[in-house]
Parts: C-alpha cells; sequence; structure tokens
C-alpha cells in the first residue's frame, strides 16, 4: 500500500489496524512477499488490538532489487562464515534487519514487537540483538540460531527448496507444478492444503513480482550470516519460539536451540504442524505472539 525510503532504499510496507495499537512488525522467509501474510491472519491480529506492518524485504516483492548484483557464491558464502570472516555478498541479513528498523522510524514507530518465520526469524533475531531499543517483544518462528551443528533439512525439502524451477514467461504450467510440489513436500502433515488453495497462493505472488534471482542473493545471505547464539544470549526482552514439530526444511531443533539461548524465552511446538502457516493454525499463532507481547506490556 505504500514505500518508505529506507537505509537507502525502497521498501514496499502495509499498515494495517488502529494506528494506537500495539505495533507488531511481521518479517517473512526467504524468497516470499509480505503475502505469506494473509489478510485472513492480519485481520485476527487487528482485532486483538494490533497495529501490524507488514513489508517485502529487500530484494523481493515490490521492494527494491538488486538484479545488477547477479548470483552469488554460495560456497564463497559458506567458507567465509566458517573461517569467520564476511562474505562478501551484495548485502547480509543484517542490511535486512536495518532495513526493518528504518522502516520502523520511517512509521514513527519507536518499538514494536518484532514477529518473522524462517530466514525472517533470522532476521527478526538480528532486530533484536543489533537494534534492540527498538525491539519490545521477539517472536521467533519455525528459525534457528545459526548454529552449525543442529540438523539441516531433510533432502527432499532442500531440494524442494533449492531446485531450478522452470522459467512461468515460458511454460506457467511447469512453474505452478513444481511450485506446488514444494508447499507440498515443505508444509503441515496435519493440515494439508488444498491444491486450488495453494494454486491460487502461487499465482497471486507470482502475478505481483517475479523475481528468482531474489531468492538466490537472500539464500547467499542466510548461509554466511553468524551465528546468533552468543548474542541471543544477552538478550532481556521477552520472547516466544514457535515451532512445528514435523518441520522438514528447518527442524524442530532449530527452534529448541533458539529457545535455549534466549533467557526466559518461551517455546511453543506444535504437532502437526510443518514449515507453514496453514489457515487452520491462525488463532493458535495469534495466541502464541500474545504470549510474548503480554509479558512485554507486563
Amino acid at each position: 500500500m505504500a514505500e518508505a525510503q529506507v537505509n537507502g532504499i525502497t521498501i514496499y510496507y502495509e499498515d494495517h489496524g488502529a494506528k494506537e495499537g500495539q505495533a507488531l512488525l511481521l518479517i517473512t522467509g526467504v524468497g516470499t512477499q509480505s503475502t505469506r501474510y494473509p489478510q485472513a491472519f492480519v485481520d485476527i491480529l487487528t482485532a486483538r488490538g494490533y497495529r501490524v506492518v507488514k513489508m517485502d524485504n529487500r530484494d523481493i516483492g515490490l521492494s527494491q532489487k538488486f538484479t545488477e548484483a547477479g548470483i552469488p557464491d554460495f560456497q564463497a558464502a559458506t567458507r567465509a562464515k566458517k573461517e569467520g570472516r564476511q562474505a562478501d555478498l551484495p548485502y547480509q541479513l543484517s542490511d535486512m534487519a536495518a532495513d526493518c528498523a528504518a522502516l520502523l522510524d520511517h512509521l514513527g514507530i519507536d518499538n514494536a514487537h518484532v514477529c518473522g518465520f524462517s530466514m525472517g526469524g533470522m532476521i527478526a533475531q538480528l532486530v533484536a540483538i543489533e537494534h534492540p531499543e527498538k525491539v519490545l517483544s521477539l517472536i521467533s518462528i519455525m528459525s534457528n540460531t545459526g548454529n552449525p551443528e543442529i540438523p539441516g533439512g531433510t533432502k527432499e525439502a532442500m531440494a524442494a527448496l533449492t531446485a531450478p524451477r522452470p522459467d512461468p514467461n515460458e511454460d506457467r504450467e511447469a512453474y505452478m507444478a513444481a511450485m506446488v510440489n514444494t508447499a507440498r513436500v515443505i508444509g503441515s502433515p496435519a493440515w494439508p492444503q488444498d491444491e486450488a488453495l495453494i494454486r491460487k497462493g502461487i499465482e497471486i505472488d507470482l502475478d505481483r513480482s517475479f523475481h528468482p534471482t531474489g531468492f538466490a542473493r537472500q539464500y547467499a545471505a542466510i548461509l554466511a550470516t553468524y551465528d546468533r547464539r552468543p548474542h541471543l544470549q544477552k538478550l532481556t526482552m521477552p520472547a516466544t519460539v514457535i515451532h512445528g514439530i514435523q518441520d522438514p526444511l528447518v527442524p524442530i531443533e532449530g527452534g529448541r536451540d533458539t529457545a535455549a539461548n534466549i533467557p526466559g524465552a518461551e517455546l511453543i511446538e506444535i504437532d502437526g504442524m510443518g514449515h507453514n502457516i496453514p489457515p487452520e493454525l491462525y488463532e493458535r499463532l495469534a495466541d502464541g505472539i500474545e504470549t510474548a507481547t503480554r509479558r512485554a506490556a507486563a
């Protein structure tokens, strides 16, 4: 609904609910647009009194693209992290966290409850670490700490996420089939989604913005980001960690590790949940968000 010039770039955002409500910033995952927080979920949150701000991360959706930067070297990014160096990338997750803090400033929001899923959870953690004055509470959903010791996703889930997909401009149906397969592989086994609904969401995102190289640059930033555990251990704001027990992409160990490294964090494990947010869980996730925001109010 609006664009902001923040942190030297253009960020698309939407601002929902009463301006006097508790500010809640929603950050999305790698390669995904702000549409992954559907209006039905936003409506639940605004009905609970939140002022909900959601955004397209840089390099995706309707925010500024970095196409001229090309495709990064994933192996070099991973090697730099192992060697304790900062990888030579167009941007880091810390830059994306700075975008979030700057957007709150742009909106005149002194501080907010900050929530993110998957890569968005990593970014939310970095907002809390690097811009703690902006964070009333932290909600990290189906994410991890960057700990290299915890298990990664299943072979099938990683292939579904990273395998090259057909160009929809050349074969739209083949692209749709590949994306439907990804949604099924990483989805929640207890709440399988109807294929027609999956396809509708994919088509909305595709027609809104198709920018596959943005995924590659965001993914490289994930690979290069530092282990956040020593910094999470110093956080003082309330935190809630939400994770699906059947998550095949970011296993439950990632959520448990996150909660274990944030003092006083509450861990909510959801049996039957994978790496998505099915409509049947909207109210439950809203309840989880409130566990952090109520503690912040207290």
